[in-house]
């Protein structure tokens, strides 16, 4: 019985260790609940700030007229820190704030009202606009759409690592000329849908942490009982063990 007991215990030590950790840490939302409606966000579309890029292309049957708008096929303007592009006739406009339709309905009036085209087709996209991810997972990820939200940012970047803390998500926001930090939960349905960053802007920068399993083995080859070897040395241990005590 001894033997049969000190086995035991060792095969409980050694399930423990291999243990990556609870499920508890690893699934999302995992409190959502099932049938009932999640209030979701209003205002998550992409707005314009200061330094941002914007394209705008500009169609007509008046094709003399509107060609004086594309002076090249790739008309790309920067917004100043006023928050301002300058376009060809048309002048100063201020776009701080408004989304890619809103600039888009702003240069349609403005060539109506003012008789300068006929019917004309304003289209306006975002070129380069992004957000990045450092941490477990590393890159740099173009909005492909006006409003995309945390959940659908790591699945653009194919999810998470194991090796990932979702529990702890840091998102860095510039806000004007300061940085704030926002954490978020994401295996908690109340902190997703809540945060400040369920809906990404331009630039933010997510922050993904490491388990505490993952820290510890990057400890200059990590602690004795997280090396190579030893878990080489232990599984042969384990074996001569099992071997002797059922002969």
């Amino acid at each position: 019985m001894p033997r049969k007991l000190y086995l035991y215990s060792l095969l409980t030590l050694l399930a423990l260790l291999c243990s990556c950790g609870p499920a508890r840490d690893i699934l999302y939302v995992q409190d959502l609940p099932e049938n009932v409606p999640i209030p979701i966000q209003k205002d998550g579309d992409i707005r314009l700030e200061p330094g941002d890029r914007l394209q705008i292309d500009i169609h007509s049957r008046d094709q003399e007229m509107y060609s004086a708008f594309n002076i090249t096929s790739d008309q790309v303007y920067t917004v100043d820190e006023f928050g301002r592009i300058d376009m060809p006739i048309l002048g100063i406009l201020d776009v701080e704030g408004l989304t890619r339709l809103e600039v888009a309905q702003m240069i349609k009036y403005r060539l109506l009202a003012g008789a300068l085209l006929r019917d004309p087709i304003v289209t306006v996209t975002f070129p380069e606009m992004c957000y990045y991810t450092i941490g477990e997972r590393a890159g740099r990820y173009e909005f492909k759409r006006d409003k995309v939200t945390i959940l659908e940012a790591l699945s653009e970047m194919g999810d998470l690592p194991m090796t990932a803390k979702r529990t702890n998500v840091m998102v860095l926001r510039t806000e004007g000329d300061n940085q704030v930090a926002y954490r978020v939960d994401l295996t908690k349905t109340d902190d997703v849908y809540s945060s400040p960053v369920y809906y990404l802007r331009q630039n933010d920068i997510i922050y993904i942490e490491p388990t505490q399993l993952k820290q510890d083995t990057s400890k200059a080859y990590g602690s004795s009982y997280m090396q190579l070897g030893f878990w080489v040395g232990l599984l042969g241990t384990v074996t001569s063990l099992i071997t002797l005590f059922t002969k």
